[in-house]
C-alpha cells in the first residue's frame, strides 16, 4: 500500500496553521512575561499612589488585576475590603505619600487617632484645602513647620506635634469645619490635661507647660502659653483661673476623682440593680461567724494562721511573739466583726461613709501605726497589673462612687457594690481587702442577711472576678461569686466551733486555692 503524501496545498496550508498556533501562544507568553514584571512603584503597605512617573505602570498593574482605584490618585493590592476600611487602616500611609513632611496637629495631635467623622487635621507646606477620601478626611491648615527637638517624627514621613504644642494648638480660636471642631473644647482640653495629672502626675505637666513656653515666641503662641499655665496652675490649685469641666472644679476643690472607675462603678449598679438576688437570711445563735470572718478575711490577704493558733488568739489572748503584728491584724479585724452593734452602722450619706471607713480602718490596723491606721494613701498601690486609684483622687471618687449606692435596694446589691467601690480605689496603704469586706458585710448585718465569706479555697476565684470587672468590665463574675458564697455560709452551723471546723473541713473551706496550672481543692457546698 503507497502510503499518503500530503499534497503542495496541503502542506501550505499545515505550515499556515502551525505558524498560527505559534503567533498566539508566543504572543501569550509575551504578555504573561510582561504582567509578571509588572512592578507597584511607590508602595506604601497595600496603598500605592499615582504620580506623573508611574502612570503606566499602574494602569497596566490596574489592567493586571493586581490593583484597583478607591480614591483620586489612591490605588491598592487589597482586593477585598472596602474602600473605606482600607483607607482608615491606612491613614498614615496615605497622608505621609500625599503631604511630605506634614506635621499631625490640633485635636488629632493629642487624640492620636482620627476624629469621630474621619477627620485628620494636619499643618502642611503645600496644599491648604480639605481632602475628602473615603472613611477619611484631611484638614490641612498653614503653620509653623516641625520645630526639631520637639516635634517628633512620626510614621511614613509624618511628623507629630509635641504635646506642649499640641496643648496650645487646642487653645486657638477656631471656627467648626465640617462635622467636627478642629481643636478640643475648653471641657474636653481640661479633661485631657486632668487624664495626664492622673497618668503621668504633675513632674511630667509641669515639665510640658516650661516647654511650652520655650517654643510659644516661634510659633507666635504666647498667649496661649499663658492660658495653657494658668489651666495647669488652677487644676494643681495653686492658680484662680476660672475652670470649664465638672473634673477641673472638683481636682481645684480637692476632691478630684477617677473618671474611668465612676464608669465602672455605673456598670456595677446597673447589673446589681437588674440582678434577681435571693433573700437569704442571718440564722440566729451563729456565736463563732466573726471569728471565721475575721479569720478567713485575713488569712486570703496573706495573714495565715493555723485555724487552732487563731483560735488562742482571739479568745485565749495568745499573741505569737515572733508574730505580734499579724495577730493584732486578726484581733482588730475581730473587734469590729463581732460588735452587733457597729456591724448594723450603715452610711446616710458621702460624707459618714467616709468617716465610718476610716474609723473601721483605724481599729483594724491599730497594731501597724506604719500602716497609718484610718489615714488615706500618700502613694499609689498596686497588686499585680491592677494599679488602684491615685492617693490625690481618693476622697472625690468615693464620695462620687457612695452617690450611686442608693439607687440599689437589695442588700446583696448594696454589700457587692460598696465592696467593690472599697477594693477598686484602694484608699489605704494596706488593709483594704478587709475593710471593703467589713463593709459589704455590715449592709448585709444590718438587713438581717446572712454575711460573707471568702474562704482560703475560694481566694482565687473572688481575685479573679474583681480582675474581670476592673479590666474587663465584665459585671457577672464578681455577681456570680458572691452569690456563691453567700450561699456557702448559710449552710454551715456556727454556733458550736468544733462542728463548724468540721463542716468547714468537709467543704474544702481550708484547702489550697486554684493555681495557674489548674491544681488546688474547689469548694463544695453541703447541699451540692
Amino acid at each position: 500500500m503507497r502510503p499518503f503524501l500530503p499534497s503542495r496545498v496541503q502542506v501550505k496550508s499545515l505550515s499556515v496553521s502551525f505558524i498560527a498556533i505559534y503567533s498566539i501562544f508566543r504572543y501569550i507568553f509575551s504578555v504573561q512575561s510582561r504582567l509578571k514584571g509588572i512592578s507597584l512603584p511607590d508602595q506604601h503597605g497595600e496603598i500605592v499612589v499615582s504620580r506623573e512617573d508611574n502612570r503606566v505602570a499602574i494602569h497596566r498593574a490596574v489592567r493586571a488585576g493586581k490593583l484597583r482605584k478607591i480614591a483620586p490618585r489612591i490605588y491598592t493590592t487589597n482586593l477585598q475590603d472596602s474602600p473605606e476600611k482600607i483607607v482608615r487602616v491606612n491613614c498614615w500611609a496615605i497622608a505621609g505619600a500625599l503631604f511630605p513632611q506634614a506635621l499631625i496637629s490640633d485635636r488629632t495631635a493629642l487624640e492620636q487617632r482620627p476624629a469621630t467623622d474621619g477627620s485628620v487635621f494636619l499643618i502642611t507646606g503645600s496644599r491648604f484645602t480639605d481632602l475628602e477620601l473615603p472613611g477619611i478626611t484631611f484638614r490641612l491648615r498653614r503653620g509653623h513647620p516641625p520645630i526639631e527637638g520637639y516635634d517628633m517624627p512620626f510614621l511614613a514621613g509624618l511628623w507629630m506635634s509635641s504635646q506642649s504644642r499640641a496643648l496650645m494648638d487646642n487653645l486657638r480660636a477656631t471656627r467648626q469645619r465640617g462635622r467636627i471642631r478642629g481643636t478640643l473644647t475648653r471641657q474636653e482640653l481640661e479633661e485631657f490635661i486632668d487624664k495626664m495629672l492622673r497618668n503621668s502626675g504633675e513632674r511630667v505637666l509641669n515639665k510640658l507647660r516650661d516647654q511650652a513656653r520655650e517654643i510659644a515666641p516661634q510659633l507666635g503662641m504666647e498667649d496661649e502659653a499663658q492660658k495653657l499655665s494658668a489651666i495647669i496652675g488652677a487644676m494643681m490649685g495653686t492658680k484662680d483661673e476660672p475652670l470649664s469641666s465638672d473634673l477641673g472644679m472638683s481636682r481645684s476643690k480637692g476632691i478630684g476623682y477617677d473618671p474611668d472607675r465612676l464608669i465602672l462603678f455605673e456598670d456595677l449598679r446597673a447589673s446589681l440593680a437588674s440582678h434577681p438576688f435571693a433573700d437569704r437570711l442571718a440564722k440566729g445563735g451563729d456565736a463563732y461567724l466573726p471569728f471565721f470572718e475575721s479569720y478567713f478575711s485575713n488569712f486570703i490577704e496573706g495573714t495565715e494562721f493555723d485555724i487552732g493558733e487563731a483560735y488562742d488568739i482571739i479568745y485565749e489572748g495568745a499573741i505569737p511573739q515572733e508574730r505580734p503584728e499579724d495577730a493584732h491584724d486578726v484581733l482588730g479585724t475581730f473587734r469590729i466583726v463581732s460588735d452587733s452593734g457597729e456591724m448594723r452602722r450603715t452610711a446616710e450619706n458621702a460624707k459618714e461613709f467616709v468617716e465610718l471607713l476610716r474609723y473601721r480602718h483605724s481599729v483594724i490596723l491599730a497594731g501597724r501605726p506604719d500602716k497609718n491606721p484610718g489615714q488615706f494613701k500618700s502613694q499609689v498601690n498596686r497588686a499585680g497589673e491592677s494599679r488602684f486609684v491615685e492617693p490625690d483622687l481618693v476622697l472625690g471618687t468615693l464620695l462620687r462612687g457612695f452617690e450611686l449606692l442608693p439607687t440599689l435596694q437589695h442588700p446583696m446589691a448594696r454589700a457587692t457594690y460598696v465592696m467593690f467601690l472599697v477594693a477598686e480605689v484602694h484608699p489605704f496603704a494596706d488593709g483594704n481587702g478587709r475593710i471593703a469586706r467589713i463593709m459589704m458585710n455590715a449592709e448585709l448585718h444590718r438587713a438581717g442577711h446572712e454575711r460573707i465569706m471568702i474562704p482560703n479555697v475560694y481566694r482565687t476565684e473572688y481575685l479573679q472576678a474583681l480582675r474581670a470587672l476592673t479590666h474587663n468590665q465584665r459585671t457577672s463574675a464578681l455577681i456570680s461569686v458572691m452569690h456563691y458564697a453567700q450561699r456557702f455560709v448559710s449552710e454551715i452551723d456556727f454556733s458550736n466551733y468544733a462542728e463548724a471546723v468540721k463542716q468547714l473541713d468537709a467543704c474544702h473551706a481550708f484547702g489550697k486555692p486554684a493555681d495557674s496550672m489548674g491544681g488546688g481543692d474547689k469548694l463544695i457546698l453541703g447541699k451540692e
